[in-house]
């Protein structure tokens, strides 16, 4: 699927919890196409990180622009360039499927996008709109994905080990960074373009599991003023 239209809820889910709930997903759930997986992010925004604190003031509308790919990638390896907005608690993404070498060409040298589609179009007009648009982090992950199989719509994801660097900004360069969570703390999304099961809905209750605000750009960023701050400081002394 190329566009996306959803709400997003999200929870942060200790070892005890994720494995009550792994077990209900295989019950209730089926692998997606990528099951387990590693998931590479180049994130893009201004040279002021315009995009990301405009999102931690979670303003009513917010957008974001990244590149995507499923484990290090080799020359010439299909990703995907996303374009993330979010209105009234709707999340919308739209995607295309890019080389990374493209993806840089189309950011960097205003080439053309592979096709000229809608989606094409939007990507843009948020590029040229922004003007200044880099990757400045990147952040990967470790993902279970499952869907449920009588509701497409309805999708859940347990990440874990999310890392981001600064450096060596590319999907094609070994997967590390500084983790920003506790190795046994899990990262859970639910994806639902209708209603909630309540099956799911009973099972947090009993866990005792609660909807918090979390976005891992947004951590990495304020991890990232943290260490400058620190950094700063440390320079004020010496």
């Amino acid at each position: 699927m190329d566009v996306f239209q959803r709400r997003e809820l999200k929870f942060l889910i200790n070892r005890q919890q994720h494995d009550a709930l792994a077990q209900l997903l295989r019950e209730k759930m089926v692998p997606d196409k990528y099951g387990r997986s590693t998931i590479c992010n180049l994130y893009y925004d201004t040279p002021d990180y315009r995009l990301i604190r405009r999102s931690l003031e979670k303003p009513v509308y917010k957008e974001k622009l990244r590149l995507r790919s499923y484990g290090r990638i080799g020359p010439g390896v299909d990703v995907f360039l996303e374009m993330k907005k979010k209105y009234k608690g709707i999340v919308y993404k739209r995607r295309v499927k890019v080389t990374q070498e493209q993806a840089m060409a189309f950011m960097e040298y205003r080439a053309p996008l592979p096709e000229n589609s809608q989606i094409a179009r939007e990507m843009v007009y948020f590029r040229d709109f922004y003007k200044n648009l880099e990757p400045r982090v990147y952040l990967s992950y470790e993902r279970e994905a499952w869907y449920d199989p009588v509701d497409f719509g309805f999708r859940m994801t347990l990440d874990q080990n999310i890392r981001y660097r600064t450096e060596n900004l590319s999907l094609a360069e070994p997967v590390d960074g500084r983790p920003i969570l506790p190795p046994d703390l899990w990262l859970l999304e639910v994806k639902a373009s209708g209603g909630i099961p309540m099956w799911l809905t009973e099972h947090l209750s009993r866990q005792h599991i609660h909807k918090q605000s979390f976005s891992k750009y947004g951590r990495a960023y304020m991890e990232l003023l943290e260490q400058r701050l620190s950094e700063s400081r440390g320079r004020s002394y010496a």
